[in-house]
């Protein structure tokens, strides 16, 4: 299971890693578009707003940071041997459950009766 979770986990990090890069990209250059700007950009009969779309962005950047985040702590779980159990009850989380959720800390159960 380290070497198939390891996988999963790596790719998930590449994912989310890219995620990050291209929404701050995009960020940074819907800053750029904005600077110096004093017009109310929410009549813009243009389609999305500016601010709008800064809005949308920013969850989004948000977003991929959290994962990679999540992501991140879990391989730490990895190498540190607690990657699979559970942190509420202490038994091992189903590999059913880490194929679709591979940063998850908590078994089914615990994660119902936490409201995770």
């Amino acid at each position: 299971m380290t070497s198939d979770a390891r996988s999963r986990l790596e790719s998930r990090r590449a994912e989310a890693s890219e995620r990050v890069a291209t929404t701050a990209a995009t960020l940074a250059e819907l800053m750029h578009d904005r600077e110096g700007s004093n017009d109310d950009d929410e009549h813009d009969p243009e389609g999305v707003t500016l601010s709008s779309e800064w809005s949308r962005l920013t969850g989004l950047a948000e977003a991929a940071a959290s994962e990679l985040q999540q992501v991140d702590d879990a391989i730490a779980r990895l190498d540190a041997g607690t990657y699979g159990v559970c942190a509420n009850c202490g038994r091992p989380i189903p590999t059913a459950r880490l194929e679709v959720r591979p940063f998850a800390t908590h078994c089914v159960a615990c994660a119902e009766k936490l409201g995770l």
